[in-house]
């Protein structure tokens, strides 16, 4: 899993994400190139066309929901893991709540940013516990010019591994 998140926990509101922080994309860009990426419909919405450099995977009920060239449609998650999985044993969950909630019992990873900020929005992800993983701080941006928000970033790893990476 991967994704970003306000102190109060909030991810998106009107389903875009609610700041603009250069450097912190291009983590999320950086992690997640050349690996299967899975998102739901509303977090597909937000950019409408294919993450360049990754095999995109929509999940979403709607068996005729019209998606960008490049993009590939399952109907579950399950169904979207067996389809990443087939390409690499890396596979992340980019969003949006549900999905996370659905995918972190089997993640074995996931790279937290952490907004220091309280942000007003609609998509609010449950406080998840990472007591019992082992949790790197890979790093921290200061506000500047090109950034509203000082960030920190993390990554969480299961203590105990079980298999194949999921997200």
């Amino acid at each position: 899993m991967i994704y970003a998140r306000s102190r109060n926990h909030c991810i998106g509101d009107g389903g875009r994400i609610p700041w603009r922080l250069p450097d912190e994309f291009a983590h999320f860009k950086r992690t997640t190139m050349g690996k299967p990426i899975i998102m739901g419909r509303k977090t597909y919405d937000d950019h409408q066309s294919a993450l360049p450099g990754r095999l995109n995977i929509v999940v979403s009920r709607q068996a005729n929901l019209p998606l960008s060239e490049g993009v590939v449609l399952a109907s579950s998650l399950e169904s979207a893991l067996a389809i990443a999985n087939e390409q690499s044993d890396e596979v992340f969950v980019i969003g949006g709540v549900s999905f996370f909630i659905a995918a972190l019992p089997i993640a074995q990873r996931v790279y937290e940013t952490i907004v220091e900020a309280d942000i007003d929005g609609d998509a609010i992800l449950p406080a998840f516990d990472f007591n019992h993983w082992h949790t790197t701080d890979i790093e921290h941006h200061a506000v500047d010019e090109r950034h509203q928000y000082s960030y920190r970033v993390y990554l969480h790893e299961r203590t105990q591994s079980g298999g194949r990476s999921h997200a």
